[in-house]
């Protein structure tokens, strides 16, 4: 099972991925926030990274860069339920950007678990 990062301001939606995640297995860790997250890359390996794309302090693109120069070994999975712009714009930004794989919100417990399974089977 894959060490995995979470990261979501909003708390509600956070804690059920967390929840979700362990039930299958896997060694989660929350993060509130972009800054808060990359505290913890930096002094946790972790294998995949899951990040909220629109958050205060640190959204979830400078959080990707970020994870690229810093820990290119590092998966990413972008998700967002859009803001001032589409969600889908947003998405394909953290595409281009180096995110393996994006999930529109609200997406199901089987649709993060399928997308973790399959960003993990691939190589960093």
């Amino acid at each position: 099972m894959a060490n995995i990062l979470v990261v979501d301001d909003n708390i509600a939606f956070l804690e059920i991925q967390t929840e979700y995640l362990r039930r299958a297995g896997h060694d989660v860790t929350p993060a509130t926030n972009g800054i808060e997250a990359m505290n913890r890359v930096d002094s946790h390996r972790f294998d995949l990274v899951i990040t909220d794309l629109i958050m205060p302090d640190k959204e979830g693109v400078q959080v990707i860069m970020e994870l690229r120069r810093k820990h290119p070994g590092i998966r990413i999975i972008a998700m967002s339920g859009g803001g001032r712009v589409n969600a889908e714009d947003y998405l394909a930004i953290a595409r281009r950007l180096g995110a393996a794989k994006t999930l529109s919100k609200p997406f199901t417990g089987d649709e993060l678990l399928g997308a973790v399974a399959e960003v993990m089977a691939t190589p960093a």
